[in-house]
Order: structure tokens, then C-alpha cells, then sequence
């Protein structure tokens, strides 16, 4: 059994970086030096990309860190689906280029979450901006308890936890429902903020994964009113501040990978209905037909 990208992750960075004097608190996927006047300075594996670690580092520039140990670990290469682990192109600040390709020269447009938002094309696909991602949708499961949780210090205990582990401001919270054992928290943030949601986002679902970005000494524990709830599992939505772009034939063959991944708007999802809709009634009308053409059959026997 291979072990967990975090774990082999780890290894290489306590053989690179043993002689570092200095680590990164909101960052283990990071190589370290002190220099003589005492100031730690951070890299990212990966990228060589220096690291502010008094917040979140970007979802890019960790995507990036992971294949590092995908690449190092010598695990063969398989196709990874949309919405998962790619080799992704960062801009200097840290986020996605509107425009990435693997290694075969396909290209697709993303959104500020890397999340593929068009069909695939050669190099030649022009992406001209990169859309925001302004809402993200989480849903979380804990685990089995003897314990009742009121719903409002649930949202309290977790509006804590954003702000506090993730830097997040209570503002960007736009809600916390809770029906034990499920929890959805609605995340929105109209315009780049100094910590984005998406990051906040990529950050939780490493920590209830077990396979948590920050340094090593530091685990998710969430307390409600001193009692512990533990996340067991945890799926994340994305909303764009614009539909996606597919053509109808990329609709029906992707559209798979683009629910699972991206919630669509109410326009683009009435379209969809409207296509299964059409191949519903194309069915019932061809099984109507092979009705009517049994029926004398069976009349002349």
C-alpha cells in the first residue's frame, strides 16, 4: 500500500531541509533558512517559490508541491480526473493561469479554484480571463456522538475555527447550517482578499483528510462548548462568478465531471434538464412504436 502524497511529501522534505533552523507554521511543504540575522526565509517544493508564512499559501502553488512528490515517489502516472491533482502553471502571486496543459499539449480554461470550466482544446485555446470562484459550498459529516449540539454553537465553534486556523474573516462566512451528523458552510467573497476562500477551502479539506498543510505539530480539533466533533468527511462545491463554456457536444460528454465538480447556475442547469428531458420522451416514443408494431403479431397468432 503506497503511502498518502502528504506522507511521501514529508519524507523528502525531512531529507532535503534536516539542517533547516526554521519551519513554516501554515506551511510544511516548504524547505527553510535562517540567516545570520535571525530571518527565516521559506521555499516551496516544487516551484522554488518563496512563501509567506504568516498565511495561506495558494491552492496553485500547493497543487504543485504535491506532484512534486507524485514525480519523486515514482508512482506511475494515471489520468487524473477534473477538479483533482494536476501539474498546474501559477502566476508570480500564486494563482492559477487562466490557461492550463498537460504534458500531451491538451489545454483547458480554469477557474480561480483550478477547476476545469471549458472543453479541451490544443495549444491554441485562448482563455481570456481567469473567473473567479465567489462562492464555495461546504458540506461536512462527524462522526457518531453521545453528545447534542445546538446548532448556533456549531456555527460558533466553526466561525471561530475559520477565523482563527484559516485566517478567515467572520464576514466571508455567509452562513452554518447544522442537522446532526451534517454540517453546510457557505462560503462568499465577491473580489480578491488577502485570504482567499478557495485556499481556505483546499486547507480544510487536507486537515479533515488527515493530510493537513500546516507544520507537523499542528492537527484540526473542533470543539463545541468543550466537546469534541470529529469531521469524518467533508465535500466542497465550487460557484463561479460565471457559468462555464462548453459546447453541447463537450456537455454530453463531460457533463459528469463538471457536476461533480462545479455546481452549475440556474440557466446552464435548465438547459441540462431540458437534454435529459428530450431523451426521456425520444425513449418512451420508441418504446410506443415497438408496442404498436407487436400488437398485430400477436394478433395473428
Amino acid at each position: 500500500m503506497e503511502p498518502p502524497l502528504g506522507v511521501t511529501l514529508l519524507l523528502i522534505l525531512m531529507i532535503t531541509s534536516s539542517a533547516q533552523s526554521c519551519t513554516c507554521v501554515t506551511n510544511k511543504w516548504t524547505v527553510c533558512d535562517q540567516d545570520a540575522s535571525g530571518n527565516c526565509t521559506c521555499k516551496l517544493v516544487g516551484s522554488d517559490h518563496t512563501v509567506d508564512c504568516s498565511t495561506l499559501t495558494s491552492k496553485c502553488l500547493l497543487m504543485k508541491a504535491e506532484m512534486t512528490a507524485v514525480k519523486l515517489s515514482y508512482r506511475p502516472w494515471v489520468k487524473l480526473l477534473d477538479g483533482g491533482i494536476y501539474n498546474p502553471e501559477c502566476e508570480d502571486s500564486g494563482i492559477f493561469k487562466a490557461r492550463q496543459c498537460d504534458e500531451a499539449g491538451t489545454c483547458w480554461c480554469v477557474n480561480t479554484a483550478g477547476i476545469r470550466r471549458t472543453g479541451r482544446g490544443d495549444k491554441n485555446l485562448i482563455c481570456n480571463e481567469l473567473i473567479r470562484t465567489n462562492w464555495v459550498d461546504i458540506e461536512l459529516k462527524h462522526k457518531e456522538t453521545s453528545h447534542y449540539f445546538e446548532a448556533l454553537d456549531v456555527a460558533e465553534a466553526l466561525t471561530h475555527l475559520f477565523e482563527n486556523r484559516y485566517k478567515l474573516q467572520p464576514k466571508y462566512i455567509a452562513a452554518v447550517k447544522y442537522d446532526s451528523p451534517f454540517i453546510q458552510i457557505h462560503l462568499k467573497q465577491n473580489k480578491q482578499c488577502d485570504i482567499d476562500i478557495v485556499d481556505v477551502a483546499y486547507y480544510l479539506e487536507k486537515d479533515v483528510k488527515g493530510d493537513s498543510v500546516f507544520h507537523s505539530d499542528s492537527t484540526l480539533h473542533v470543539s463545541v462548548n468543550g466537546k469534541d466533533l470529529a469531521i469524518e468527511n467533508i465535500r466542497i462545491y465550487y460557484v463561479d462568478e460565471k457559468p462555464p463554456v462548453f459546447s453541447m457536444k463537450q456537455l454530453l460528454g463531460d457533463v459528469s465531471a463538471v457536476v461533480a465538480m462545479v455546481i452549475l447556475p440556474a440557466g446552464f442547469a435548465i438547459i441540462l434538464a431540458i437534454i435529459l428531458c428530450q431523451r426521456r420522451k425520444y425513449r418512451k416514443i420508441k418504446m410506443e412504436r415497438m408496442t404498436e408494431t407487436e400488437e398485430p403479431i400477436l394478433q395473428s397468432l
